[in-house]
């Protein structure tokens, strides 16, 4: 099981990959079509060609850490499309999906935003007092 922390950055790379590429590959694509830092901490997720397969990469302390998850029946549907070719997710986003959980018609419920985040994502809601 991959235990994340709550307030860890996850990237998902929306196009599909080769699912022979292993650390250094993924982290190549990390540099190149993410333009991120493999090095950050950040998770960065990447499901194959075929979506029977998700590999999860990051940098822990000492080193770079790679999960994968084989379906052994089924595939994954992650439920987004974009053209930067990455999105970003909170980590029980991404470990529902990895249960087999459709996110498609789910919706998130409104929640409390800290006035210092308000200004930098104007979309959140106001908090309720």
């Amino acid at each position: 099981m991959l235990t994340l922390p709550p307030g860890v950055r996850v990237f998902v790379a929306t196009e599909r990959t080769d699912g022979r590429k292993g650390i250094d590959g993924l982290a190549a694509i990390v540099r190149s079509q993410l333009a991120e830092d493999p090095l950050s901490g950040s998770m960065y997720v990447f499901f194959t060609r075929r979506a029977d397969r998700v590999r999860v990469l990051y940098f822990d302390r000492d080193g770079y850490v790679l999960v994968t998850k084989r379906l052994e029946k089924g595939r994954y549907c992650p439920p987004w499309r974009s053209e930067r070719g990455r999105v970003t997710v909170e980590a029980a986003e991404l470990l529902l999906i990895l249960e087999g959980i459709e996110l498609e018609g789910s919706r998130r419920r409104e929640r409390w935003v800290p006035r210092s985040r308000q200004s930098s994502n104007a979309s959140a809601p106001a908090p309720s007092r």
